[in-house]
């Protein structure tokens, strides 16, 4: 088995993630996803291009600086915001960077410019040798279960990346999860299914209308390669998002149990996935709107309904 060292673009890398496929893992996040989910928690992965990210708690004030950012930009998108006292409860008046998109071309100059880097770009460029060395530290941490899980974004969407990262781990005996959308043509997953001890899979809605208006594309590829992957002794662990008024109708959970069933022992779990509201401020650093601003998280009770109606149907299924 050969692997290629490709290039890729990454976003993140976290380890300790236990939240990402059995035991400790290491999870490498790729940038760029053909999805637009509207409860999206991670925005900076969408696009893969690069954007400018603004994290105003870490600007020391453009007074420190000396204007650094400011001077950088060749397009003026940055300016000076209203001074505002620093949050260390001396009274100090700070005057902090401001951004104006409309001005913004995403040249980053900016971001070089900022010594506490408030102002960053969001992802790097890097390689399959580069990622590997780096989360080949990690190796005895993982321990029986656990290992590395590439995702994104869409992790598909750089295919020869991801399979070439795969390739390499799966080498070295290291257990990869491919988290992914199901996205991606049913080739592609032919390919890199050998490779991946395990897909968590995302079954966002069975209506393919219906996930057309929340992700941006229909379902009709997606429920091909799971089907596919189960099919091909690939093993499944799906992961349903429960959001409320959008997602947590009845009729769809029960459609989307009857999937899950259908899939066989492929599926190995089920994971209940409630809406939560931590991603949102991450919209704010990219100057970009939430919009679902007036959905609240479901209630226990609901999360403790759609859980016992999934088990009913002889599932292997937990809460998230």
């Amino acid at each position: 088995m050969e692997y290629r060292n490709a290039p890729g673009r990454i976003y993140d890398i976290q380890g300790y993630a236990v939240h990402d496929g059995p035991g400790i893992r290491t999870t490498v996040f790729t940038k760029g996803c053909p999805l637009r989910c509207l409860w999206c928690h991670s925005p900076e992965s969408q696009k893969y291009t690069y954007e400018l990210g603004y994290l105003a708690v870490k600007c020391l004030g453009t007074d420190v600086c000396k204007d650094a950012c400011i001077n950088a930009c060749p397009n003026g998108a940055i300016s000076k915001d209203e001074p505002k006292k620093a949050l260390d409860g001396s009274g100090t008046m700070i005057t902090k960077a401001k951004i104006d998109r409309g001005k913004c071309v995403g040249c980053l100059k900016c971001s070089d410019s900022c010594i506490p880097k408030a102002l960053y770009a969001t992802g790097w460029d890097t390689s399959v040798d580069e990622v590997f060395e780096r989360v080949y530290k990690d190796r005895d941490f993982f321990t029986k279960r656990g290992g590395i899980t590439i995702s994104g974004g869409e992790a598909m969407a750089q295919f020869e990346f991801t399979l070439n990262l795969a390739k390499r781990l799966h080498e070295v005996g290291i257990d990869v999860c491919l988290d992914t959308t199901g996205y991606a043509k049913t080739e592609l997953f032919a390919q890199i299914i050998p490779y991946v001890n395990l897909f968590l899979y995302d079954i966002k809605h069975m209506d393919s209308t219906m996930h057309e208006k929340l992700t941006g594309v229909g379902n009709e590829l997606i429920l091909e390669n799971a089907r596919y992957i189960a099919a091909h002794e690939g093993a499944l662990q799906v992961r349903v998002p429960i959001i409320p008024k959008l997602s947590d109708g009845e009729p769809n959970l029960r459609a989307t149990a009857q999937f899950c069933s259908e899939l066989g022992e492929a599926c190995k779990l089920v994971q209940l996935l409630p809406y939560h509201k931590t991603g949102r401020m991450k919209y704010e650093r990219l100057g970009w709107k939430y919009r679902l601003t007036n959905v609240e998280p479901p209630s226990d009770a609901f999360m403790q309904y759609a859980l016992e109606l999934f088990l009913s149907y002889g599932l292997t299924c937990q809460l998230y």
